[in-house]
């Protein structure tokens, strides 16, 4: 396995593990379609460079714990981050100097304008429409979106979040993303935030239900 094959597994390995979650080296094999002992020599070398980390999963009967793989804050840090550390400065020089009233107005001032780019983006007829098209909008700004069916409902799963740092810091981000969702979908739909990133979610997941 040349260089480039191997540094193009790793890359998949993380990327698989971002979007689905710990996985045992087993699972990550057969959707790789590597062998047993390929998966496992790259996870160790992830596992080795600080990348991923090994959670013990409960089995169900008898048996040992299952050890499935997740990114660290270093595997995380692989995607993209929207310049964190400047942002958190930015934030923490706006507290400072305008206080948390200042703090409100930059978030407000940011959701206004984000409010005019979704309902631009998102003029679907149907509630299934506009949430593709909002999921769409929010592949581009980094949060690799996706919308799947689960039975009579619909969930936007975000497997990424490029302003993790500054939610984190802020959390006043987050409730603002929370009520844009709500506008842009419509009233025909209740939206509920079921996944939260920020409380040690893999990802944020959106419920849509349909009235």
């Amino acid at each position: 396995m040349t260089d480039d094959s191997a540094t193009s597994t790793a890359d998949r390995i993380l990327m698989l593990v971002k979007t689905r979650g710990p996985l045992a080296t087993a699972e990550l094999a057969e959707e790789l379609e590597l062998t047993p002992e390929a998966a496992r020599q790259q996870v160790q070398k992830l596992a080795q460079g600080g990348l991923l980390e090994g959670q013990q999963a409960p089995i169900s009967g008898a048996g040992r714990p299952r050890q499935r793989w997740a990114l660290t804050e270093a595997g995380h840090r692989r995607f993209p981050d929207a310049h964190a550390q400047l942002t958190v400065q930015l934030i923490a020089s706006v507290r400072q100097l305008f206080g948390e009233e200042g703090m409100d107005r930059l978030i407000g001032q940011r959701e206004c304008e984000t409010r005019a780019l979704y309902r631009q983006a998102c003029q679907a007829d149907s509630v299934v429409g506009r949430l593709q098209q909002l999921a769409e909008v929010r592949s581009r700004e980094g949060y690799m979106a996706r919308v799947e069916a689960d039975g009579a409902d619909w969930l936007l799963i975000e497997d990424h979040c490029p302003i993790c740092a500054a939610a984190t810091v802020c959390q006043g981000f987050c409730r603002s993303e929370l009520q844009l969702f709500r506008e842009v979908i419509g009233a025909d739909a209740e939206v509920e935030r079921e996944q939260h990133l920020l409380s040690d979610a893999n990802r944020c997941v959106y419920r849509v239900r349909l009235k």
